[in-house]
């Protein structure tokens, strides 16, 4: 692997090896160091962490250079974290990229998103990582305006680092770059997606559905939210952590705790 002693970046994605938001990512992690590409032959969105266990990974190396070198695989962005680290790799990254993923992933999205599910990986491996995605769901939507901010995150993770089991979940507004605002580091919108299955019938007769929903946020005016700042046209980052404990509640539930239950569940 050519590394020419710059920093190592592995650079993944939950929308395929054709995005327009991966390729945008890449050009401008390559200005930071050499970068490794683990990207799926397909769209994993809505993978969230997922891994594949039951069938064989296939992966291919599609390029090298001083620059780059990138692997197309067939798996999730989980999946692309893990080999990378596993088997691919001579050393750890000293970073971790995710996106730039098309739409976003604020709010309760981070828990589907595939996008951060590779972020995540990284985090657990004590790499600094961050996952970013674009208010913007379109295949030709514009990732320019997202290039100074990709840098200064870029730049911060690398000279500062994260501490163990964090990650950064970075959403970039669709406006134009004169248009935003700057950076609010600030905590994960409490909000929900409602879900509806359009059901139809093929002709044949089997019937299918296709998910469809909204967003409900319920805590519109709360201003140091990840939503909030993105309405308001600020990049929102929010650090996420991999401890899902709720540590507040732990003390309120000690008397649920039992030395010996019996068949009928009385202590």
């Amino acid at each position: 692997m050519k590394s020419n002693n710059r920093p190592m970046i592995l650079v993944t994605n939950d929308d395929g090896y054709k995005a327009k938001g991966l390729s945008k990512l890449v050009e401008v992690a390559k200005e930071f160091g050499h970068v490794v590409v683990m990207s799926s032959s397909e769209s994993q969105s809505g993978k969230s962490h997922s891994i594949t266990i039951k069938d064989p990974i296939r992966y291919k190396l599609v390029e090298e250079t001083d620059e780059i070198t990138r692997y197309v695989i067939r798996g999730t962005p989980a999946d692309g974290v893990k080999m990378a680290l596993c088997s691919l790799l001579d050393r750890k990254p000293d970073l971790l990229l995710s996106g730039i993923n098309h739409g976003t992933n604020s709010s309760s999205s981070v828990l589907y998103s595939g996008t951060m599910g590779a972020a995540l990986e990284g985090a657990i491996h004590q790499i600094p990582a961050a996952g970013f995605s674009l208010t913007d769901y379109r295949p030709d939507a514009d990732f320019d305006a997202s290039e100074p901010f990709l840098r200064q995150v870029i730049q911060q993770l690398l000279i500062k680092g994260l501490p163990q089991g964090i990650c950064l979940n970075v959403n970039i507004p669709a406006i134009a770059r004169d248009q935003i605002r700057g950076i609010r580091v600030c905590r994960q919108t409490n909000g929900y997606w409602t879900e509806v299955f359009e059901t139809r019938e093929d002709p044949r007769g089997s019937k299918y559905a296709w998910l469809t929903g909204s967003f409900v946020n319920r805590e519109p005016e709360a201003e140091d939210t990840d939503e909030w700042a993105l309405r308001h046209g600020y990049l929102s980052v929010v650090p996420v952590n991999t401890d899902f404990t709720a540590h507040a509640l732990i003390g309120s539930m000690k008397e649920w705790e039992t030395e010996k239950v019996d068949n009928e569940g009385r202590s």
